[in-house]
Formats: C-alpha cells, structure tokens, sequence
C-alpha cells in the first residue's frame, strides 16, 4: 500500500464516500421520473427510454460507483493507492481528486493512447 499518513487515509476514506453518495443521487434523480408512469403508458414509455433517460450517463455512473466500491474494499484491506500496472504509488492529490483512480498519471495515459475511448460519433 501507498505510504499515506493516518489523516490523508480519512481524507481519501471521506472522498470515496461522498463522490460514491454523489453518484447514487444523481442516478436516483435520473429516474426517479419512471415511477410515475402508468401501465397504460409503460409500452410507449419503455419504447422512448432513450430520450427520456440517458442511460450512457446511467451506466458511466453505476460503473464508476462499482469502482468506488472496489477502492473503498481495497482501502479497508490495505491495498489501496499503488498502481495497477506498475506497482508504483499513484499519489495523494490525485486520489483526493479522483478516488478511484487505479492507476497513476503515467501509467493512465499510457493507457489511454494503448485503449482510446471512441466517444467521437460516426457517420
């Protein structure tokens, strides 16, 4: 585990936590419209999710709460805060910025170009 003082594992412990309570607010405020259809409409609801809900937000953030949840467990078992490829630390600041972070910035972007994420629309 990443050497952190006592004070900087409850910061982390604390970011973890709100980002996680953060996340499942939005994604109740998201749907919490659902449940006020009626069956009559449910046919024509379930036929327009996609404008009604937008469910790549949805699954970006229920991915990201399961990585939370994976950071809080290894935070708990003492294996929190070392990179997942190179085994170095992956640094306070930026774990306090983005908690669940499993690798460290060298090491992310490496992956990044190695794995680019296709959010560019085709034609």
């Amino acid at each position: 585990m990443a050497n952190f003082t006592e004070a900087q594992l409850i910061q982390l412990k604390t970011a973890l936590h709100k980002r996680y309570l953060h996340l499942q607010k939005e994604i109740r405020n998201e749907l919490a419209h659902t449940q006020d259809i009626s069956d009559s409409e449910l046919a024509e609801y379930v036929n327009n999710i996609p404008d009604d809900i937008d469910t790549a937000l949805v699954d970006r953030q229920i991915n990201e709460m399961r990585e939370l949840e994976m950071s809080m467990r290894y935070l708990s078992e003492l294996e929190f805060g070392d990179c997942i490829d190179c085994g170095n630390e992956i640094g306070f600041e930026r774990l306090l910025v983005y908690p669940s972070a499993q690798r460290c910035i060298q090491c992310q972007t490496q992956y990044e170009k190695a794995f680019p994420q296709e959010s560019s629309p085709s034609l």
